[in-house]
């Protein structure tokens, strides 16, 4: 089935909700949730739906402590999709500062509590200010989002699901990108640079929290 820009733009919507943090804002979504993922073609539809069967009669709390667990404690499993190609260096911060650049280029700014390469915030760009920059920007961290992907499959997380309906949005995996993941898995995120000047400034660094 062909998938069409307004599919991806639907889709993200809906990814961008389930992959930020769990508030209360979500349990009056549900209904939403499930009517988007009945009217998105298979591939982007199925995984939305099964995340919502597993997760929409959870204890909100239960839900929350979930995420929090998966995604902050776990650098495996950053949800900070520039953390895979640096790390915690300070070359991510000259890739943080590109994508508040690529946010105000297209009208959207972001509070300064929330860092611009959270996946949620991605999805939410693409899906709202500038789809082809936001797909740009996904596909650039290709290899990071399906480490990540892979990872969550890995540890049976419910949140993985909506992984696979992100992965679907994009083009198919060719060679190169196989190689680009096998090789981020092997080696990992890069490990601070001593000596290295920050080529940002330092409300463009990382830290961490949720979104």
């Amino acid at each position: 089935m062909t998938i069409t820009d307004t599919d991806r733009i639907l889709a993200w919507k809906a990814q961008s909700l389930l992959l930020a943090y769990p508030g209360d804002h979500l349990t009056s979504q549900w209904p939403l949730l499930r009517k988007t993922s009945a009217v998105l073609p298979r591939a982007l539809g199925t995984p939305l739906r099964l995340f919502c069967d597993h997760a929409e009669h959870r204890d909100p709390l239960d839900l929350a402590a979930d995420y929090v667990a998966t995604f902050d404690h776990h650098k495996r499993f950053s949800p900070y999709l520039t953390y895979f190609a640096y790390g915690d260096t300070r070359k991510r911060g000259v890739a943080l500062l590109r994508f508040k650049h690529t946010y105000r280029a297209a009208g959207m700014i972001l509070s300064d509590d929330e860092l611009p390469d959270h996946l949620a915030v991605v999805l939410e760009f693409a899906a709202t200010a500038d789809p082809a920059a936001g797909q740009r920007l996904l596909v650039e961290h290709r290899a990071g989002l399906e480490l990540l992907r892979l990872g969550l499959h890995e540890i049976s997380s419910v949140w993985a699901h909506v992984l696979d309906s992100v992965s679907a949005t994009l083009p198919s995996l060719g060679r190169n990108e196989h190689d680009a993941i096998a090789a981020l898995a092997a080696q990992g995120p890069p490990e601070e640079e001593v000596g290295l000047a920050p080529f940002a400034p330092p409300e463009y660094m990382p830290h961490g929290g949720s979104r």
